[in-house]
């Protein structure tokens, strides 16, 4: 007879599907990625900022400083020819205005005043090309040649000084073939810079010249240059910094929160097992009072054959109880308050109450020297961890050995302190379960004696760790903070 396959799988009937289940929040990643691109935009907003505030202002700053230059070389060339107040450099530039309209000017005062001008607007430091018009946007005088005589028109820039009689700068970076004004004798290299400046009559009212001048500033495109490397480079510096900090807080609160929600987890366990031990514990406490007070009248009136069994019945009974005790014990919620407790003193008690099993078991005692200190806890919960580790290292030595207390690292915070024994040890797989409830190694054990002293460390802001090899020996290190004086 043929025997089909049996099949684990579940069928789910039709139109029904398991919902996959979601990866969980993730709020370092999260914030990690959100937090760089925000302080990225802002970062590139503030440096694109700046940057253009630099040339502006850079560029803005060098237009009046050779605005204020053309304007005071021109009132001195007129001062200088002794031409009369009532005529102005830009009344004297216009070579096509009839000579009868200026018979108060000395023609060759003219010409010379004129000459001189327009020398020192020629040999301008980095200037690339230099233009005067007229009233009419006629070019009156180009260092260009070429460009005397043209009528300039569409220009912008040139029809906003002339019509609100004001300085006009602007800065280009690419050369515009198409502007029939930028014929430079020397094309630019890179950044260069157009001012337009009005010369006005001696009323200072109607603009009669106009001088357009093309500079490349090289030492101020360097300046412009390194203070750009500058702010990028404190912006860059600036944003990591401001990335790393807030991503390390994150990275703290986070792990913070993990902890405290793996805390509040285990809390919620210990309730709920707390609630069921404790219904159990008083359902079985009554049926074992019972069985114990049969025993023991058993005990008083029969000292036959059965006195053996009689006595078994109350050990058992006994150890049941005890184990109720512990496991009630280890359940139950930690509402003490921090004190400052003598340790030296408490390890000294609970050596004492060991020391006659210890000599008992042939395990002798290698104690060093403890500084005087006080340490967070509450004495009867440092009096119990110190009693648990004691007797899981008397237990391990079955044939005798040794156990030593030492300090094996102090500073003004905190002290850890390492019981050392040479016992049988653990493997692997018991050093990661031995903080875990009711697991134990030890033949008739609860296994609540270790997350004990886990849970009284941790509850007083100290930790506990255990390293053991099988046959060499345990080693736990508890590590206490210390009370600041």
């Amino acid at each position: 007879m043929d025997i089909a396959p049996r099949s684990d799988a579940i069928e789910l009937p039709a139109g029904i599907e398991l919902a996959t289940p979601r990866k969980p929040f993730n709020l370092l990643r999260w914030y990690a990625w959100v937090s760089l691109a925000i302080i990225l935009s802002v970062a590139v907003g503030l440096g694109l900022i700046s940057s253009r505030f630099i040339i502006d202002e850079s560029i803005e700053r060098d237009a009046l400083l050779t605005a204020q230059f053309i304007t005071s070389i021109a009132d001195a060339e007129v001062r200088h020819v002794s031409i009369p107040n009532v005529r102005t450099m830009g009344e004297l530039l216009d070579p096509r205005i009839d000579r009868a309209n200026l018979l108060d000017v000395d023609p060759d005062a003219r010409r010379r005043a004129r000459g001189e001008f327009l020398d020192h607007i020629a040999h301008l430091p980095d200037m690339l090309l230099a233009n005067i018009y007229a009233p009419d946007r006629t070019v009156i005088w180009s260092s260009n040649p070429a460009l005397v005589g043209k009528l300039i028109e569409g220009d912008e820039d040139l029809e906003q000084a002339f019509e609100y009689k004001m300085r006009v700068s602007a800065s280009y970076h690419n050369f515009e073939q198409a502007r029939a004004e930028q014929k430079f004798v020397t094309p630019p290299k890179q950044l260069f810079i157009e001012n337009y400046i009005p010369l006005f009559d001696a009323d200072g009212e109607q603009v009669t010249a106009m001088v357009e001048i093309y500079k490349e500033p090289h030492d101020l495109i360097v300046r412009i240059e390194h203070g750009l490397i500058l702010i990028w480079l404190a912006i860059t510096v600036g944003a990591g910094l401001v990335y790393v900090g807030l991503y390390g807080i994150m990275h703290r609160a986070a792990r913070l929160l993990s902890v405290q929600q793996k805390r509040l987890i285990s809390n919620e366990t210990y309730v709920a097992l707390g609630e069921v031990s404790s219904a159990v514990a008083h359902s079985l406490r009554n049926p074992l009072a019972s069985i114990r007070s049969s025993a023991e009248l058993a005990q008083a009136f029969d000292d036959g054959p059965a006195q053996r069994n009689v006595n078994d019945i109350i050990s058992q009974v006994d150890r049941m109880s005890q184990w109720i005790r512990q496991m009630l014990q280890s359940l139950r919620p930690f509402n003490d308050e921090a004190v400052a407790v003598d340790l030296p003193l408490a390890l000294q008690e609970s050596l004492q109450t060991y020391a006659v099993p210890l000599a008992r078991g042939g395990v002798s005692l290698d104690l060093h020297p403890l500084p005087a200190v006080q340490v967070l806890g509450h004495p009867v919960l440092l009096r119990q961890i110190f009693s648990s580790l004691i007797a899981n290292a008397l237990e391990s030595m079955e044939q005798g050995g040794w156990l030593r207390v030492e300090v094996v690292r102090h500073d003004r915070r905190s002290l850890t302190l390492r019981l050392s024994d040479n016992g049988k040890g653990m493997n692997e797989e018991q050093q990661r379960m031995a903080f875990r409830p009711f697991f134990t190694t030890k033949q008739g054990g609860l296994g609540v004696g270790l997350v004990l002293v886990k849970r009284i460390m941790e509850r007083f802001g100290g930790s506990v760790r255990l390293s053991s090899s099988e046959g060499h020996g345990t080693r736990v290190s508890l590590s206490f903070r210390l009370v600041r004086e």
